[in-house]
Order: C-alpha cells, then structure tokens, then sequence
C-alpha cells in the first residue's frame, strides 16, 4: 500500500493543498508565496526523502503568520493519514545536522500524543522577509495535527539561516526515520497494541 496523503484546508485566511509521500526520493514541488519557507518545505523534502507538494495562498499581505501555521497543520494531517495505523514502523527517530558552525538535532516519537520542545533561542529578526519566530509556530502546528512528540534541540550556531535550516533537515532526518518501516515489527510498536 502506497503511503500517501493529499490533504486541503481552505479557511478565511489561507488555501492549501499539500500532497506527502512517505516512500519518496525527496522530490518537491512547493509554492507557498513565502520564499524562506519554499526553500525549508523543499530541503525537508529532499533530506527526508519524502515526495511533496505544496500550493498555498494565504494573507501575506497582513504577515505570514497564518500560512505558515497552516501549512504546518496540513503537513500534520497529511503525515497522520499517509501512517494510517502506523502499523510496523519503526516510531522513534532521531537526527543530529551540522550546517557550517551550527549543529541542531530533532528527535520524535510517533506516540499519537502531540508535545513540542523547542529549545532553540532564536532571534525576534527576519530572514529576508519571513520572522524567525514563526519557526517554532511551524514546528507546534505539525506537532499538534500529526500527534508527534517532537524535541528539536541547537547545540550550539551563530548565522540564524543555519540554525533554522539545521532545524528543518534535522527533522527531515529524524521523521525518516521514525517512519521507516521495520520488517521485525509486528503491529504497532507499543504495548498498548495501539499508537
């Protein structure tokens, strides 16, 4: 069975459409209007592995808020509906990423039970035009839809474009392979017999 999703979220303020793949070879196509988050959708693709696609429009006329947070609702739902039972994968993954001076790892438990931890002090600045706070809006929002329990953690970095992008392969990383199917798992990983 193929592990896919397409999911569309249309409100007042945004109107995406995000197709994921979680058996893919990190191709992407994504238009968000948002540069900064083009290119962190198509690095997650691509160090993930995962097949995406991605159109919104938003509001950006007041900020970009309200898009990113939506799209990381989308991709929440979508990660959740491409998983279905979550039956024989591995559920736990964990990735550390160095970019230059900077080092930032991810680590996630597919538990069904969303938590984010975001111990990454960034900056209130704007790379380009997109707030560096919204990272952490992004990250809660997956987090929250797709039932993650996600740690994303910097070590240590300077240049505030490596420290979020660390972030993201980071989590590209790390979902890879909390995702990744076990042939030894039977049912689910947990003894609950339910995640």
């Amino acid at each position: 069975m193929p592990r896919t999703a397409v999911v569309e979220r249309v409100t007042r303020e945004t109107r995406i459409r995000l197709s994921l793949g979680l058996d893919g070879t990190g191709e992407s196509k994504v238009c968000t209007s948002v540069p900064f988050l083009d290119h962190m959708l198509e690095l997650f693709a691509r160090h993930g592995l995962f097949d995406l696609q991605v159109e919104a429009q938003g509001d950006i006329d007041i900020d970009f808020h309200h898009t990113v947070e939506d799209i990381g609702i989308v991709l929440g739902e979508a990660l959740k509906r491409a998983l279905g039972a979550k039956e024989g994968i591995s559920r736990y993954g964990q990735a550390t990423v160095p970019m230059d001076e900077t080092l930032a790892s991810a680590t996630i438990d597919l538990s069904g039970r969303p938590y984010l931890c975001f111990n990454v002090p960034l900056p209130k600045v704007k790379i380009g035009e997109f707030d560096v706070e919204l990272v952490r809006e992004f990250f809660q929002a997956i987090a929250n839809t797709g039932g993650l329990n996600l740690h994303v953690n910097l070590k240590y970095g300077e240049n505030v474009h490596h420290i979020v992008e660390a972030c993201f392969k980071a989590f590209a990383r790390a979902l890879d392979g909390a995702t990744r199917p076990d042939p030894r798992i039977t049912g689910v990983m947990s003894t609950k017999g339910q995640l």
